[in-house]
């Protein structure tokens, strides 16, 4: 290791003074301007991490669904998930060294992480569309360089299609090949495969309105087009040309708004889906024939695919229990839904059997289990694909012959409202119980639980952002007068009890 070529570069991308940074699950992200020493040491970081591991390590530069002057950076672990805890906290620790103690650091982590310097290392980069992205990915690649590392940039990506690329290449090409082209591939043949029998025997489905955020999307899913084009139709909207990015548009401000985002006309009935940024997020929604507008979320994405998967294993007479894991923002009517109708587990299901069923189980049986191979490829590629996602949505309604409108009536959302607070230190707010409990500022949470029962079937709970110095409340009750109501006043009590800035809620 070269410290004193590091120490050469790093002057180049000098530490803001007193700027402090907080590696997340969403990496770090904040103003553009604020982030070229952030995206070096992160270079830096990658070739190390790749050296502990003997493997490929991504760097992804994006800040998903935060507004276009933001930009932010993520590191991918080898298998395509996200960095490992303990390197969160190297990460953290590197970008907010001075400039005269980078050196230290960089040997520190490598000491505690027992890093061998002499091993090769390789990393992977991609960026989105942001004004900010391709210049803050070449002070990666900078930090890459000056270690001894070699890299490979592919430009414009979506952060899954990055984390699929990291996947690949650790996998020598078992799991797919490491070009776009295998990408699209990979997800096209599961979905054109999965819906073979659907449009054989008849089906039509109509045509799907994408929302691309202004984002990566929009390219991505032009380039795919192809690829699917026979059992899915797609017309983009905010793809770029105009409007600004997450502006008005995209998954976030669908979700919080609860209405169309701009630029978007939509009739009764017509299905619909944003995704965000980097295409990593994705709601459905409709209007209904009375003009009310109707959010199709995580929630309902996961009920129809559980049930979905549940209808094959019983097909194929297994009985393998269905997983599924939600978070804290899960609706309390899909969590019962789940339970109490669904039958299903909130864990982990078992992959490898599934996929072990093609070989064992006779013609009718394996129709049904050649489907799930292909669900388990869109599925491995799922967990925060919007592509892949929608691919999956869109085979299972065909197959299941099910509207929007029918989907939607698989259960009854409790109404909700989500709020954000700003707040001088968002750090001010810890949580417990998978963030359903607030253990700090002290108060806070018997104030929550106060005002709760005062609702009907009603629950509420706060989070700090990831990303900003907001917090996020959280309210659903039995009416969506009360649902706002709630989330008002909680609100207010976050105001006053973790340090509101501003304007009082």
């Amino acid at each position: 290791m070269d410290l004193d070529a590091v120490t050469k570069h790093s002057a180049l991308h000098a530490k803001p003074g007193g700027l402090t940074v907080q590696y997340g699950t969403a990496g770090f992200r904040m103003k553009a301007e604020h982030l070229d020493h952030v995206m070096f040491r992160m270079g830096l970081l990658a070739v190390l991490r790749s050296k502990q591991t003997k493997s490929t390590i991504g760097v992804m530069v994006t800040a998903s669904h935060n507004p276009e002057e933001d930009n932010g950076v993520k590191l991918v672990d080898p298998l395509g998930e996200m960095l490992a805890p303990s390197w969160e906290e190297h990460a953290t620790c590197l970008a907010n060294a001075e400039e005269q103690d980078v050196q230290s650091v960089l040997l520190d982590i490598s000491k505690k992480a027992e890093v061998d310097l002499q091993q090769d290392a390789f990393v992977v980069i991609g960026r989105d569309t942001r004004p900010s992205s391709e210049k803050l990915s070449q002070s990666v690649v900078d930090g890459v360089t000056v270690l001894g590392g070699q890299f490979h940039d592919y430009g414009l990506l979506t952060t899954p299609q990055l984390h699929y690329m990291v996947y690949c290449r650790n996998t020598h090409g078992e799991y797919g090949e490491a070009t776009p082209e295998g990408y699209y591939q990979k997800l096209s043949k599961a979905f054109v495969e999965l819906t073979k029998q659907a449009f054989c025997s008849g089906g039509k489905h109509q045509p799907l309105k994408v929302d691309c955020a202004n984002g990566i999307g929009a390219l991505k899913l032009r380039e795919m087009e192809n690829y699917f084009s026979q059992g899915l139709s797609v017309q983009l909207f905010n793809v770029g040309t105009t409007g600004k990015l997450n502006h008005l548009c995209g998954a976030d401000f669908v979700k919080s708004h609860q209405k169309p985002p701009q630029g978007m006309e939509m009739k009764s009935n017509e299905r619909c889906c944003s995704f965000d940024g980097d295409a990593d997020r994705i709601v459905y929604y409709y209007y209904d024939a009375d003009g009310h507008f109707h959010l199709i979320d995580g929630d309902k994405i996961a009920t129809l695919i559980s049930s979905f998967l549940k209808e094959l294993l019983l097909e194929i007479g297994e009985s393998l229990n269905i997983g599924v894991v939600q978070t804290a923002y899960a609706n309390g009517s899909s969590t019962r839904y789940l339970k109490e109708v669904m039958k299903v587990l909130f864990s982990k299901a078992a992959e490898m059997k599934i996929k072990q069923l093609a070989e064992e189980l006779e013609d009718k049986k394996r129709k049904a289990a050649k489907m799930l191979e292909n669900i388990i490829d869109l599925i491995n590629q799922t967990a925060g694909d919007a592509i892949s996602d929608m691919l999956l949505i869109e085979a299972i309604l065909a197959l299941k012959g099910l509207t929007v409108q029918q989907w939607d009536a698989l259960y009854t959302d409790l109404p909700n409202r989500q709020l954000k607070v700003k707040v001088a230190d968002r750090q001010v707010i810890s949580t417990k119980d998978a963030e359903r409990q607030a253990v700090t500022p002290p108060g806070l949470q018997e104030a929550i639980n106060d005002l709760v029962k005062k609702y009907k079937f009603s629950r509420a709970f706060v989070r700090p952002s990831g990303t900003e110095d907001v917090v996020r409340v959280y309210a659903e009750a039995d009416s969506q007068e009360s649902a706002d109501r709630l989330a008002h006043e909680v609100s207010l009590a976050v105001f006053r009890l973790a340090g509101g800035v501003g304007e009082s809620p």
